[in-house]
């Protein structure tokens, strides 16, 4: 019967969570709201979503969560979609370079460290199209250790492309992938000295409360840093 193949707003999520573990029916209406979606309504007002819809609404998150897509974006190829025009989901915009969120104060806080894992996944082509770099910039990043990926990792992550894009930034300012190992070198005595601090307290915190400790210590390096250098400029 035409009713059974429609879904109330519950069975769309139960259907979606197990990809999307984060989605709540707050976003789902959200996206209704902004046109992204248009589930028919009962003489009740009941939101019951047909198939073309999960799938609509799938395709939406999926570009939010690997590509970073701004809503704009999703709505204009959708648009496209909806006129027959078959876009290319590969090369229709940049990935959005991930940043660290940040205190009020502009610099990063405990939260900061403690952001979970990106999910984005890019191929070397897409990589270096969202950074801005160009291949040889790539190349120098991994030769000196400014990315660094496992044999068998053929993907590059978001803390890849951040880190792609600053050095690019760096480039445009005159320093190459060279002369910034010495941050590499840095970061790893740095989390070497926090491992050194919170190690002989591990019996003593759980899991969480070590992570957070790290993150504060790794919080602190950072504005402290950060104060120094502006520090010596001034002097």
């Amino acid at each position: 019967m035409p009713e059974l193949s429609r879904l109330g707003i519950g069975k769309v999520l139960d259907e979606l969570l197990p990809e999307f573990p984060d989605l709540t029916i707050t976003k789902i209406r959200y996206l209704e709201s902004e046109g992204l979606l248009e589930p028919e309504r009962t003489p009740s007002g009941y939101r019951k979503f047909s198939f073309h819809d999960v799938e609509r609404l799938r395709f939406i998150l999926r570009q939010q969560r690997d590509k970073f897509w701004p809503l704009g974006h999703i709505r204009q190829v959708l648009d496209d979609m909806d006129r027959g025009v078959v876009p290319d989901t590969q090369q229709a915009a940049k990935t959005r370079i991930p940043h660290l969120s940040l205190a009020e104060d502009g610099l990063p806080d405990e939260k900061s460290f403690l952001e979970g894992t990106s999910t984005v996944r890019l191929s070397r082509a897409e990589l270096i199209e969202s950074a801005g770099i160009d291949e040889a910039t790539l190349d120098a990043i991994e030769e000196y250790g400014l990315i660094k990926r496992r044999k068998s990792q053929t993907y590059y992550d978001g803390t890849a492309l951040q880190i792609a894009a600053l050095v690019g930034e760096f480039a445009e300012l005159g320093l190459e992938p060279r002369h910034l190992k010495m941050f590499s070198a840095a970061a790893d005595r740095e989390v070497a000295l926090f491992d050194q601090v919170v190690s002989p307290r591990s019996r003593q915190l759980d899991k969480d409360a070590a992570e957070r400790t790290i993150a504060g210590l790794a919080a602190l390096s950072i504005r402290l840093q950060a104060v120094l250098v502006r520090s010596r400029l001034r002097g």
